[in-house]
């Protein structure tokens, strides 16, 4: 008799399930972004949101939870229940927590929804900072080693790892200043607060063309039609080609564990959100090179970074852990 009435529980437990899975959503969606208001991360997510809210017939809610470069929104979204109503609105930073001892989460733990693009690094400063070119500010941080305030999103934000990459090619000591997020950082290189930072081109580019900010140079292979009189930095430093193309992304994720028939409906949602003209163009202007990937696609495209940027991280010497630690292999 036990026998029967536990496997009538598990039944209906098992139907409940199924049922709710084919109704969701059945509620409003929260959305948690893992950097400031203001910020690159934020500005995609936002700009997505509205296109996928469309297809799934509920409102995202969005909340910005910063600190602990992003770890403590990934830790709050991997606390919530695997039902699909909480949504990590990211990016890349997760797959650099094992190595910089900041957690035991990285994006395994979680299923692709979409990643949805990749920014462009580029080095800016502040208006009257004594430099206007990467090579002048090379030469200006060579001549006042550590003297130099970089604009900082904390161990394994952008800056960061740009930073990792000039110092392992250059003689390049600075003093990093950590904010919580690119655009918090930005507003406070305007006034002052730091002379340079890494920030990415599509959190940057209204910035220099308002005048705010001056432009160094992009970090990357070629020019960017977005900013196209900043020259790339391989034009004065070559050596920087074996570490290019490299950029950040953004994504949405939902717990791995999460019911496959929510996954798809998310998947459809953010695919359909992705594509949206304004979506794309928004990604144009701002010099974003579009993916809109996901599922096996998507954690292919996760794990090759990771292998990538864990290991200059730790070549730099600011990892605190090497990836091999992790099964991370070496590019």
């Amino acid at each position: 008799m036990l026998g029967k009435l536990m496997g009538a529980v598990a039944a209906l437990a098992l139907f409940v399930g199924s049922a709710s899975a084919a109704d969701y959503p059945e509620q409003d969606i929260q959305g948690i972004i893992q950097w400031g208001a203001g910020g690159s991360t934020d500005l995609v997510m936002r700009s997505v949101a509205p296109h996928a809210e469309k297809v799934l017939g509920r409102s995202i809610v969005m909340t910005n939870k910063t600190g602990g470069v992003g770890a403590i929104a990934t830790q709050f979204v991997a606390s919530q229940p695997s039902d699909g109503y909480t949504l990590l609105m990211s990016a890349e930073n997760p797959q650099l927590y094992k190595v910089m001892g900041l957690s035991n989460l990285d994006y395994a733990d979680f299923y692709p929804v979409n990643v949805l693009a990749r920014g462009v690094p580029v080095l800016v400063a502040n208006n009257d900072a004594p430099f206007n070119t990467i090579k002048e500010l090379v030469d200006y941080v060579q001549a006042n080693p550590g003297k130099v305030k970089m604009g900082s999103t904390g161990p394994g934000g952008l800056p960061s790892v740009v930073g990792g990459m000039l110092s392992t090619q250059l003689d390049f000591k600075v003093t990093a200043v950590p904010f919580d997020g690119d655009g918090p950082a930005l507003t406070a290189m305007q006034g002052g607060a730091v002379d340079f930072m890494p920030a990415v081109l599509g959190a940057a580019a209204e910035h220099v063309k308002a005048g705010r900010i001056k432009i160094l140079g992009i970090f990357d292979l070629e020019a960017n039609p977005v900013l196209p009189d900043a020259k790339p930095i391989v034009a004065d430093y070559p050596e920087f080609k074996k570490l290019l193309p490299w950029g950040p992304f953004f994504g949405v994720f939902v717990k791995r564990d999460t019911p496959d028939e929510i996954k798809a409906k998310l998947v459809e949602a953010f695919k359909t959100g992705a594509e949206a003209e304004e979506f794309q163009k928004l990604l144009s202007d701002r010099g974003y090179v579009s993916l809109n990937i996901s599922g096996d696609e998507a954690d292919a495209f996760l794990k090759k970074w990771q292998s990538t940027t864990a290991w200059v991280v730790h070549d730099a010497g600011i990892a605190k852990k090497s990836p091999e630690e992790f099964g991370i292999a070496k590019p």
